[in-house]
Order: C-alpha cells, then sequence, then structure tokens
C-alpha cells in the first residue's frame, strides 16, 4: 500500500510559479512512473506530466517549457515545477504513483488570477 498526499498548491497571479510536492509513503525508487493530473472545473481529468522508473520524462503540450516533473527517491517525493503560470493551469492537481497499481492522492488546488 502506498499513501500519496499532494501539497503546495494555492492562489498565484498570471505570470507566477509553483512548486508542488508529491509525498508517497515507502520507498519510490521502484516505481513503475509517477505523474502530475489535473481537473479544472468542467473538464476531464488531463495528464500534465509523467516521469517513468527510468528517469525519461513526458509533458503535455500545453505545459511544455513551462513545467518540470522531477523525483528525490531518498525523499519518495515528486515534485512539479510550474512556471509562467496562466489562468488556464487553475485546476485541482492530482498525483498518481504506479507500482503494480494506481495511487492517487487528494489533490491541491492551484488557481491562477488573471
Amino acid at each position: 500500500q502506498v499513501h500519496v498526499v499532494e501539497s503546495g498548491g494555492g492562489l498565484v497571479q498570471a505570470g507566477g510559479s509553483l512548486r508542488l510536492s508529491c509525498a508517497a509513503s515507502g520507498n519510490i525508487f521502484d516505481a513503475n512512473a509517477m505523474a502530475w493530473y489535473r481537473r479544472a472545473p468542467g473538464k476531464q481529468r488531463e495528464l500534465v506530466a509523467v516521469i517513468i522508473s527510468g528517469g525519461s520524462t513526458n509533458y503535455a503540450d500545453s505545459v511544455k517549457g513551462r513545467f518540470t516533473i522531477s523525483r528525490d527517491n531518498a525523499k519518495s517525493t515528486v515534485y512539479l515545477q510550474m512556471n509562467s503560470l496562466k489562468p488556464e493551469d487553475t485546476a485541482v492537481y492530482y498525483c498518481l504513483v504506479v507500482r503494480g497499481t494506481e495511487y492517487w492522492g487528494q489533490g491541491t488546488q492551484v488557481t491562477v488570477s488573471s
């Protein structure tokens, strides 16, 4: 069992930055993948960024060049550095840890004001 907790959300002006953290109980060094998803009001959940076990990353086109996903195995934590935020980035952001099965956090709200 893996327990996942997100933090770091908040209210920020357009152009600002936030760093989200996803703390997972237990080691994540053997996780198959870790990812950030988001769900904006009235929209479907979408993949924002993913980092797989080998360290490769992939991003949604809408965040490429602005967001960076990284992991710290020693701290069992995954990060999402978000720069140049836009109002359309407003959403609840969820962390997913895949370690044989999927483990989701409860989400953290990010609100970007114009």
